[in-house]
């Protein structure tokens, strides 16, 4: 199981502004980052969307977390990127694994249980500890 580029190059994205601390536009961002400039901005729209990033416009443009790195978590920007985290498609609303069973499985108790540990993990890791 692997989280996809787009959440891998957000991650890559707000540590760069976590570490620099302060006002950045989105080429030196890209540059920083080795995401392609097309992409990086794709993404940035995301996590400002998210609340994590805020944009400027203008001379003086560009952008900044909209939080403190320490209140930032690899959970908030995969996410923000993502959507909400599942281990199987099974815990999502949108798929019917009963094929017959009633109520919940042993395999979907499992993975719910699997989900939680990983998304406690993530919720762990914040950007003032991994810059």
């Amino acid at each position: 199981m692997n989280f996809t580029l787009e959440s891998d190059y957000a991650v890559r994205i707000v540590g760069c502004l976590a570490a620099e601390g302060k006002r950045l536009d989105a080429k030196t961002i890209s540059s920083s980052t080795m995401v392609t400039l097309r992409f990086a901005l794709k993404i940035l729209r995301k996590l400002v969307s998210a609340g994590i990033v805020r944009s400027f416009k203008g001379t003086q443009g560009g952008y900044e977390l909209a939080a403190k790195p320490s209140e930032i978590s690899l959970h908030d920007v995969i996410s923000a990127i993502e959507g909400k985290y599942a281990v199987s498609k099974c815990l999502t609303g949108d798929y019917d694994c009963s094929r017959g069973m009633s109520g919940r499985c042993k395999y979907q108790r499992v993975f719910s249980d699997i989900t939680a540990m990983v998304e406690k993990e993530l919720k762990a890791y914040t950007f003032d500890k991994l810059i």
